[in-house]
């Protein structure tokens, strides 16, 4: 029964992306505000811009990204990334860590899910959460996809919306948030960590992915 499910899933998958690629109604729909400004400052961290290399940034596709490591006294860090694709009709399609991570050498030991809230509205949001592993080194994963006004944290169903947008709305733009720290003592610290951060970065969003 497992494998008659997983082949419906890659068969709905397969024709969603054939549906995206075959509509021929152009839109490019850029971000709010240019991701250059975005701040070096969230909250009590600071930032600090880094840069994709070449060759991932043409395989990515993605259009602007913000890519920044960010730190808190005493030894408290976060790293940053923002991919926002203004469309993804011409097979530049936003690429899921559990695709990225282990080409990079880490081991995903775990997979799950966290509740977050936004700290303006008090409304909860759903984002998906990894456990890497590379030696003996660990790091803790929130990411979820910030497409036309939904958070959301599955990859099917962020294809399931992006065909149902496609279609209903001439709007295929998306946006991949990813935040990742060590984790040094425990899990459940990093993800505490994680979501504290992401209180702070949750406003700023709004102000750049267009909803």
């Amino acid at each position: 029964m497992s494998w008659l499910r997983l082949v419906v899933v890659v068969a709905l998958l397969a024709a969603a992306h054939g549906v995206v690629m075959l509509t021929s109604r152009t839109e490019e729909i850029p971000p709010v505000r240019s991701f250059h400004e975005f701040p070096d400052r969230i909250g009590p961290w600071q930032g600090r811009k880094g840069a994709l290399d070449d060759k991932i940034f043409n395989v990515l596709g993605v259009e602007s990204y913000v890519l920044s490591g960010y730190t808190r006294p005493p030894d408290q860090y976060v790293n940053l990334y923002i991919g926002f694709y203004q469309s993804q009709r011409k097979g530049d399609l936003i690429h899921s860590p559990r695709n990225c991570m282990p080409g990079a050498g880490w081991d995903i030991v775990e997979t799950g899910r966290e509740i977050l809230t936004d700290p303006e509205t008090g409304a909860s949001y759903t984002v998906a959460s990894l456990v890497l592993k590379r030696g003996n080194q660990y790091q803790m994963v929130l990411y979820w996809f910030h497409s036309r006004g939904r958070i959301i944290a599955s990859e099917y169903m962020q294809k399931i919306w992006l065909v149902t947008d496609a279609v209903f709305r001439n709007r295929t733009d998306g946006a991949f948030v990813r935040l990742i720290t060590p984790v040094k003592n425990s899990r459940q610290e990093a993800v505490l960590l994680l979501k504290e951060f992401a209180d702070h970065l949750k406003p700023l969003l709004d102000k750049y992915i267009p909803d």
